[in-house]
């Protein structure tokens, strides 16, 4: 039995693999069990932010594998503290709450802003307005928060209290807002949405509107921060603060955490036994997420802008190919099967992946030059293929 088999018989049937087996890789490149080269513009779903087997993340992990592997959280660990206190002091936040994936962390934001505004203004005021086509996370309450009806049809009753709204429509939104509102809820570039980028005049408008409603605005930068866009976490390229933001992806480059990031308003709201994770905060992971975390200055997010426009550039020239998304998180339009073009990608020795209408791209932040140029002329070739 090949191992492809073994898969097939002994896992849970959830994820339509590709026919690719990958054994392994380094950087921005990755090879299948025969030896065969691919150019990584996936990154793991954008997990991977300085490509695969990165020589600085790898030590520290295992430096902290030699040094506690895991303990519980009725202890301190210093690198959960290093990492809290980088976060914090790069974002002007207040508080984090480090949990295992991006679902946890928006599961954690979704109870803080509940508690704290039924706190406030009374029990009645729990429902959070999301966006139409947006997505954040599999457990059950999130998937009741992702805006994307498909995802909804096979398991109801799902949790009350989620409103969905037009992205980019103000007046939409401030209909559906209530005296029940706690907070509003959104990407500012949609991911598994289709790559959708939020308008800036909306985003500032929705930021406006939760202060005079005085309700929360909850950014979910679990696909969107950690530098895939070109800054630090998205929300910064539209001049506004969050009171809550979560994150996740990136924060690992490869292991599994995710991120609450709360200020000042609302850093009391969870109390001893209102939250807790077995492995948040883990002292392994967090020790790899320091060293993201480190290397995101600002002339690395300015590099990762430049490799962004590479990729566009090389895309549209002198083509009817349209490019959406921002720095490294990018969204190919075509009216071509999705699919059959990811296989010739795959044949040409280029992976990507899909966002539903669009090729999606998520190269490592750190993808050299050469081959952000390769790659985005292999899927060129492909797209204007006749």
């Amino acid at each position: 039995m090949t191992l492809k088999d073994t898969d097939k018989k002994y896992i849970l049937n959830t994820y339509k693999r590709f026919d690719l087996l990958l054994k392994n890789g380094k950087g921005s490149l990755v090879y299948d069990e025969n030896g065969k080269e691919y150019i990584d513009f996936t990154s793991g779903i954008g997990v991977n932010s300085f490509g695969l087997c990165d020589d600085v993340f790898n030590e520290a992990v295992k430096k902290q594998l030699d040094t506690l592997t895991h303990m519980s959280n009725l202890y301190y660990t210093e690198p959960c503290i290093k990492l809290a206190k980088l976060i914090c002091d790069k974002t002007d936040m207040n508080k984090v709450f480090f949990c295992n994936s991006g679902a946890e962390a928006n599961e954690c934001a979704i109870k803080i802003a509940r508690k704290y505004m039924a706190e406030k203004k009374g029990a009645s005021c729990y429902r959070i307005i999301t966006l139409e086509n947006s997505f954040h996370g599999r457990t059950v309450t999130t998937l009741s928060a992702t805006g994307q009806e498909k995802f909804h049809k096979d398991f109801q009753p799902l949790t009350d209290g989620f409103i969905y709204s037009k992205a980019n429509d103000i007046d939409d939104l401030k209909n559906k807002i209530t005296d029940d509102t706690a907070a509003i809820m959104i990407e500012c570039i949609q991911g598994e949405g289709g790559v959708n980028v939020l308008d800036k005049k909306y985003v500032k408008e929705v930021a406006e509107i939760v202060k005079e409603k005085d309700i929360l605005l909850i950014i979910d930068e679990v696909q969107t921060g950690n530098g895939r866009t070109g800054k630090l976490y998205s929300y910064m390229d539209y001049d506004i603060q969050p009171d809550i933001f979560t994150t996740a992806k990136g924060l690992g480059s490869g292991l599994p955490i995710g991120a609450c990031v709360v200020n000042e308003k609302t850093e009391n709201a969870m109390v001893y036994g209102d939250h807790g994770s077995t492995f948040g905060g883990n002292p392994v992971v967090c020790a790899g997420a320091v060293t993201v975390i480190e290397r995101l200055t600002d002339d690395f997010l300015n590099d990762v802008i430049k490799k962004g426009q590479l990729i566009q550039d090389i895309l549209e020239k002198d083509s009817d190919i349209q490019v959406t998304g921002k720095g490294l998180m990018i969204g190919v339009k075509t009216e071509k099967d999705i699919s059959g073009i990811i296989q010739k990608c795959m044949n040409n020795g280029l992976l990507v992946l899909s966002a539903k209408d669009k090729i999606r791209l998520l190269p490592p932040l750190n993808t050299p030059d050469s081959l952000v140029i390769k790659g985005a002329n292999i899927l060129r070739d492909i797209l204007l293929e006749n």
